[in-house]
């Protein structure tokens, strides 16, 4: 999803600042936004880790950008009796953590600088409706997301700074095709994913792209209204 959003924000004329821990794929993904001939600057970084988090801001100097995106994130099947302190703190480092620190720096440099911004955070249908079992920590840190985006709508509305979050559905990833090969070896994913499909109105999957044109438009003056917006990209599985 955040490939495809990268794409949908370089067409649309956006300059962009891609953060990932995996140097490979931002060096892969940089050459497919040849094309839309715009600036493309590229930070390998451990968003689970504060101190790089503040290092990627300081070192941003005295450029702002004006929108934020924040798509990382991971889910790991663990049943809630078996998990432990650190294999907790590792999914919350990225799924909420890693948001958090990344608005509370957006918002101090658009204060800063006296100029409006954009939030749009990725959550999941999980932080309202846990349909899988052995997401516990997951559904915990997407629905703390959730409560972040509302809470930094209602602060720093006044103050120019919109933000909003989705909640993408089942969507085709390199993370949800592993647990998809995994549901024929597990008869209790293959469960998960039988309910899952006998409650989704569309009846298929969605496609990143699916999920970047909302992030697009939740990000632009089309949506100028909507902060504190909590927007499934569903199919519809949220309303069965």
């Amino acid at each position: 999803m955040g490939a495809a959003t990268a794409k949908r924000f370089a067409e649309a004329g956006a300059n962009l600042h891609l953060l990932d821990i995996n140097e490979t794929g931002l060096e892969a993904l940089r050459e497919e936004l040849t094309e839309f001939q715009r600036e493309v600057e590229l930070h390998t970084i451990d968003l689970t880790q504060k101190e790089e988090i503040d290092a990627f801001w300081l070192n941003l100097g005295e450029q702002a950008p004006d929108i934020l995106v924040n798509n990382a994130g991971m889910f790991p099947f663990r049943n809630y009796l078996e998990t432990d302190e650190a294999f907790v703190d590792k999914v919350m480092a990225l799924n909420l953590h890693a948001v958090y620190w990344m608005c509370q720096n957006f918002i101090r440099r658009c204060l800063k600088q006296k100029k409006p911004g954009v939030i749009v955070n990725i959550s999941s249908i999980e932080a309202q409706l846990p349909f899988k079992a052995d997401l516990a920590h997951y559904t915990v840190g997407k629905a703390a997301v959730i409560a972040l985006t509302r809470a930094l709508a209602r602060d720093y509305g006044r103050k120019g700074i919109r933000s909003n979050v989705i909640l993408p559905g089942g969507i085709v990833t390199e993370g949800t095709k592993s647990a998809a090969k995994l549901a024929w070896r597990d008869p209790h994913l293959l469960k998960d994913a039988a309910y899952f499909w006998s409650r989704l109105p569309l009846g298929r999957l969605g496609q990143p792209d699916e999920v970047a044109r909302i992030t697009l438009v939740l990000a632009s003056d089309l949506a100028s209204y909507m902060n504190g917006a909590v927007v499934p990209v569903d199919g519809g599985f949220l309303s069965a």
